[in-house]
């Protein structure tokens, strides 16, 4: 009996060992002749997430938006299959330090200004170019993310009108994504549900890293007392599994729609 399970370990560890290994897609966990060689083999198309680091109730750690969107980020450079992703940028639009609106009145919040915030966006997307990508993919985990990536989006295409290069803004990935009325089909309320560090971002967090979470501060929320909104005690895994797979498949949708439009 114990040869006989030696012997299946040591067939299991074999095919492990023979198996393809997985091609990389993250740019900082490459070398530049691995770069340069995907280049080479096609993968033209790069995503650049942008996360956040702000306050997301008693109960959710500050770089939620980090964890999650390079998840989907890799999801979604694997499905497309020619594509890779650059470091995710951890600071955002959060509100303003000097008045301590916004998320900015919760202890934590690192925020860029807007100007700030664009700028970043257009010199990592005109690094990449300059490198030989032509499709620079924006993807937003954020709402203030969105109206700066646009406009980022609506310049570089302006500027580079006629080249082969070009910037897609997802907007879908976040704000359309079908997620609130998923959720109310489940019989939950937009009050439940919350716009901020409610059922949806708790829930993608415990599908993915349990360890952001406190338990023992979960429950409903109000945003000036604890900087987050819904009712965070009616997350779950299995929401959360649900969230992000609508969170995917939105962004893939539109770069597809995107790139039908663009041949």
């Amino acid at each position: 009996m114990r040869a006989a399970k030696l012997g299946a370990l040591i067939a299991a560890a074999a095919l492990l060992l023979a198996a393809p290994a997985r091609a990389e897609v993250w740019l900082e966990r490459m070398t530049w002749p691995e770069v340069a060689a995907a280049l080479e083999a096609g993968a033209r198309s790069v995503i650049i997430p942008t996360g956040g680091t702000e306050q997301n109730g008693r109960h959710l750690a500050l770089g939620k938006h980090n964890v999650i969107v390079a998840h989907t980020a890799e999801k979604i450079a694997t499905a497309l299959g020619d594509t890779l992703i650059a470091p995710v940028i951890a600071y955002v639009p959060e509100g303003d330090p000097k008045t301590r609106d916004g998320h900015m009145g919760f202890a934590g919040t690192i925020s860029l200004s807007k100007e700030s915030f664009e700028a970043l966006l257009t010199d990592a997307a005109l690094s990449l170019e300059t490198h030989g990508f032509t499709e620079v993919i924006l993807l937003g985990d954020s709402g203030g993310n969105i109206a700066p990536m646009q406009a980022v989006a609506e310049a570089l295409n302006g500027r580079w009108f006629g080249r082969r290069a070009r910037v897609i803004a997802l907007e879908r990935y976040y704000a359309a994504n079908g997620q609130r009325e998923w959720l109310k089909e489940q019989g939950l309320s937009d009050e439940q549900i919350g716009p901020h560090a409610g059922i949806r971002d708790t829930s993608e967090a415990l599908a993915l890293d349990p360890g952001l979470i406190r338990q023992k501060a979960m429950g409903p929320q109000d945003f000036a007392r604890d900087g987050g909104t819904g009712n965070s005690a009616l997350a779950s895994p299995q929401i959360g599994r649900e969230m992000l797979h609508l969170k995917i498949e939105a962004a893939l949708a539109e770069i597809r729609a995107a790139r039908e439009v663009a041949n």
